[in-house]
Order: C-alpha cells, then sequence, then structure tokens
C-alpha cells in the first residue's frame, strides 16, 4: 500500500460523538463564534479547546480547521516570514514544507536518524544566519530526539515548532509532544490517532503567540467578549481557519477515548512487534521513549532495499500492507516533483524568487545519505485498535511465509 496507511480514529465512532454532536444540532448554531443566546451554553470548540490543552499540559490551545493550517498559523505567530528559513526534516508530509512557503520563508532539508525523525546533528549542520526556526516532526507516532533538538535550537536562538500531525498522545520523559517547543500543532484528519474528519490544534504556553494565533485564525479579531462580534479592534491582518462546533463536538468524544485507544495500539503492535522478531534481519526503528510511542505504526528495517522490496511484496500476497517511504509520494521530500520544479501556487515562483533570500538553497539526495539508506530498506505497518485474533493470525501467517525470502 504505497499511498499511506489509515490511523484508527474513525474505528471508534459511536454514541459517544453522536451524542455530542446532536447538542450542537439541537441549538442549530454550527459556528464557533456569535449567537451566544441561541446557543444556550453549549460552546463544543471552547469546551475541546481547554480539554486539549489540559491534556497535554499546554497553556492555550485553538481548535483549527486542519493540521496545515495549524502549522501556517504558528508559524504566522511566530513571525516567520521572507528572508527567514526553516529547517524541516525531509521525511514529513508535504504540508509541513507547504506551510514554511505559505509565509513565504524557506525551507530547509535535514536528514534523519535511526528514529526516521529529525538528526540534532545535521540540524545544526545545516543552519545559516538565516535560520530563524526548527520544525521537528514526530513522524508515524514516536518522539524527536526533542531534548538534543530543544538544546541546540535554544543555543542558536531558533524558534521551535513542534509538528505533532501524527503523535497526538505521544510524550517524551512524562511530558506531551508537542508541549516541548515554543507551540505545537495537531491534525484531527479522518486519517490520524483521533480525528474530527478535518480539523487541527495549535498549543502554546506563551500568551502572546496564543492570541496573535487566535486572532490570525479569525481575520484578525480579537474575540473582546464585552464587545460584539466585528465590532472589535483588530491590530493584525487575519483569515479564516475557523473549526466549526460539529468539529468540536467530535473533538471532544475523541479526545476522551483517545488514551484507550493507545493503549490497544501497544497491545496488538506489542503482538505483531514480537511476529517480526523471529523473522531473520528484521531490526526496528529506535524509540527515545518506548512509552511514551502511540504505537500507531510499526516500523521495521531489512538489511538492504532489494531485501525489504521482497519482503514486503511477500507480505502483501499474504494480505499485509506496508509502506516503503522511499517510494512514497507523499511524504518523501525527493519524491516532489512539483517541489522541486519550485511550482509554488503563483507563476512568480514566490518564494524560492524572492530578492529576500539570503542564499540559494538546495534540495539534494546525496544531502541526506541517513534518510535515503535508512528508508528504503524500512517498512511502516499501520496499527488498528480492533484487531480480532483473527487478523492476528492472519498477519503471523504472512510474516512466517514471507520470512522465507530473508
Amino acid at each position: 500500500m504505497q499511498g499511506g496507511l489509515i490511523m484508527p480514529g474513525f474505528e471508534l465512532m459511536g454514541p459517544e460523538e453522536l451524542k455530542e454532536v446532536m447538542e450542537v444540532m439541537e441549538t442549530g448554531v454550527l459556528m464557533r463564534y456569535g449567537f451566544d443566546s441561541e446557543r444556550r451554553g453549549v460552546f463544543k470548540v471552547r469546551q475541546f479547546e481547554e480539554e486539549f490543552a489540559r491534556y497535554c499540559g499546554a497553556g492555550y490551545a485553538l481548535g483549527v480547521t486542519s493540521g496545515s493550517s495549524a502549522l501556517k498559523i504558528a508559524l504566522t505567530a511566530l513571525d516567520v516570514g521572507p528572508g527567514d528559513e526553516v529547517l524541516v526534516p525531509a521525511f514529513t508530509f508535504l504540508a509541513t514544507w507547504e506551510a514554511v512557503l505559505e509565509v513565504g520563508a524557506i525551507p530547509v532539508m535535514t536528514d534523519i536518524d535511526e528514529t526516521l525523525n529529525m538528526d540534532p546533528a545535521d540540524m545544526e549542520r545545516k543552519m545559516s544566519p538565516y535560520t530563524k526556526a526548527v520544525v521537528p516532526v514526530h513522524m508515524c507516532g514516536s518522539g524527536a530526539r526533542i531534548d538534543k533538538i530543544l538544546e541546540t535550537a535554544r543555543r542558536h536562538n531558533l524558534l521551535v515548532l513542534e509538528d505533532n500531525a501524527q503523535g497526538c498522545g505521544g510524550s517524551f520523559s512524562g511530558k506531551k509532544l508537542g508541549t516541548f517547543g515554543d507551540m505545537g500543532i495537531f491534525s484531527f484528519d479522518y486519517y490520524k490517532t483521533m480525528t474530527t474528519g478535518e480539523g487541527g490544534m495549535v498549543i502554546t504556553n506563551s500568551e502572546t503567540l496564543y492570541h496573535r494565533s487566535d486572532e490570525y485564525h479569525d481575520h484578525g479579531h480579537d474575540h473582546n467578549p464585552k464587545v460584539s462580534r466585528a465590532m472589535e479592534g483588530r491590530s493584525i491582518l487575519g483569515f479564516n481557519y475557523r473549526m466549526n462546533e460539529l468539529q468540536g463536538a467530535i473533538g471532544l468524544a475523541q479526545l476522551r477515548k483517545v488514551d484507550a485507544m493507545i493503549a490497544e495500539q501497544k497491545k496488538n503492535k506489542a503482538a505483531i512487534k514480537g511476529m517480526l522478531s523471529s523473522a531473520k534481519g528484521v531490526t526496528f526503528r529506535e524509540l527515545v521513549d518506548p512509552q511514551g510511542d502511540t504505537a500507531t505504526f510499526l516500523a521495521f528495517n531489512l538489511p538492504d532495499e532489494g531485501t525489504a522490496e521482497k519482503f514486503q511484496q511477500a507480505l502483501a500476497a499474504g494480505g499485509v500492507d506496508t509502506v516503503c517511504y522511499k517510494r512514497n509520494a507523499w511524504h518523501y521530500l525527493p519524491n516532489w516533483e512539483h517541489f522541486l520544479s519550485q511550482s509554488t501556487a503563483n507563476s512568480k515562483k514566490f518564494p524560492f524568487s524572492s530578492p529576500m533570500n539570503g542564499r540559494t538553497v538546495r534540495y539534494d539526495r546525496q544531502d541526506i545519505p541517513q534518510a535515503e539508506d535508512l528508508l528504503g530498506r524500512t517498512l511502516v505497518m499501520g496499527i488498528n485498535i480492533r484487531m480480532p485474533q483473527e487478523r492476528l493470525a492472519a498477519i503471523r501467517q504472512a510474516i512466517e511465509k514471507a520470512a522465507d525470502v530473508l
């Protein structure tokens, strides 16, 4: 399955989500702001933000339309823009890179390490006088070396925005991912651990960054509760990235299940990992904190690319899908032909063509040797919440048969 792997939030849609949604429908108010008397005390997005902030241990949370918009909002709040460079790993969903370009900055490619996340050593090598921020991505449900990344960033006075779109509920040393940097973002689309169909969240402990995000995501409104909507003051221009009440309602129900989801994933992942452990030559992705892994994915390594491809084909024949991200068109920068040709959304190829850029940045496979090696011989399997014994038995049979190619 080369297109990507489905994460499990959709598996547990049930009466809890329906109850929260019906409370919104009974008011008839689907917009997050205004109509206070008509909504009869039902403010689902506000409640979702409050509960999500408590869950993460963050000071502030802001519900938005998607994880992609969350990235753009956070970068805007951090005042990243034209003339700035932002360090981004070569292995991530392309929205991380798109958001940097959307604010007019230039993304700089960094390598990954055995965690499949940003390599802190390469991050430091790729810095320049124009580097303003770094975006570590906690890919496939497990944390980057966020302690080392944060230490290096602080030493060089860089802002840190954690992209935790795929790792909701994950942690490092007991602290939730997304809360280490200046800001963190989450995605709740249909492929994520918990889902609202579409939607995302921005979190921060900075009141200033929260208010900048809050205003920007709603056309610059400062949301002064003492003044009627659209008549408040504004300090900045903004746009519309508001989460709606139906998304907030679903998010509330899903959030209350997320720890149980992760617990089931961990149980299923451990079972499948045990099956793979007996296969000759199979090793596993390095986890910086196994306890903090969300277990949404199981990533395992083969000795070389050729063996990985044969093993993948053998698993597929047994009904078990995996992804080799080196061949994936959504998550690995060297495969993004539109990006490499600088085909941005405007004919002037801004911001690549901006005279404010301090230097020409290159995107060459030889600059990410670890990603080229690791992603070519790594297979990734999605872990569902509901995996009955019959399914686990089928996976075991497929693994045992595939092991013949090793």
